[in-house]
């Protein structure tokens, strides 16, 4: 799509909003120019026009924490885009993952899947800095025959939820199912993408 075909506010920019392709968290809004829009297309990675420097603007030029482009879509009114990115590190100058974080108000339950990203990447961190008392590391320490131990525990827990019928069983057995799982995945080195890219072809399909 041609930049001139977009919807541009008063100062003949398009807002530009960043979302993780991996967790589909919101990672940071921007602004392009024609010139930051084509240098994004020709490169794959995000480009700016900063308004405060009046300049186009690289991301990640200075702290080399790029925003690699996956995919590029526009609105229902061709008036924001929004990129899919892999960002090579924090995208906030602050060094946080994502610019939003000043929590205003949340709900009680996180219902996307980036609660999985956040415990797989918790348990990924638990390899690396192990923590006293952990039973993720203890866990991991006696590795997979204990962990498949615990897989078929929990999904034969889940099983008998599902057959006495107690949907309060049913909901805590899954979940211990789930953790185990992702225990599984970061032993196995698996990435929690590699699943959702299978679901996703299966649902295609």
């Amino acid at each position: 799509m041609k930049f001139e075909e977009f919807k541009l506010d008063e100062n003949g920019l398009l807002p530009v909003i960043i979302q993780d392709e991996r967790t589909s968290e919101i990672l940071m809004l921007g602004y392009m120019n024609e010139e930051a829009y084509e240098k994004t297309l020709e490169t794959n990675k995000v480009h700016f026009f900063s308004r405060s420097r009046k300049k186009l603007w690289l991301k990640g030029e200075t702290s080399s924490n790029f925003l690699n482009v996956i995919s590029i879509t526009s609105d229902c009114d061709n008036d924001t885009l929004l990129i899919k990115a892999k960002p090579d590190g924090p995208t906030c100058h602050t060094g946080e993952k994502s610019c939003f974080f000043n929590s205003i108000k949340e709900a009680d339950i996180d219902k996307s899947s980036y609660i999985l990203f956040k415990l797989y990447d918790l348990i990924s961190d638990r390899i690396v800095n192990e923590v006293e008392g952990s039973y993720t590391n203890y866990l991991l320490r006696k590795g997979i025959d204990k962990i498949s131990n615990k897989i078929a525990e929990e999904s034969i827990q889940t099983v008998i939820a599902c057959k006495n019928g107690d949907k309060r069983d049913i909901i805590f057995e899954t979940t211990d199912l789930m953790y185990h799982l992702l225990v599984m995945l970061n032993d196995m080195e698996i990435p929690l993408e590699e699943i959702f890219m299978e679901l996703n072809n299966r649902y295609r399909g």
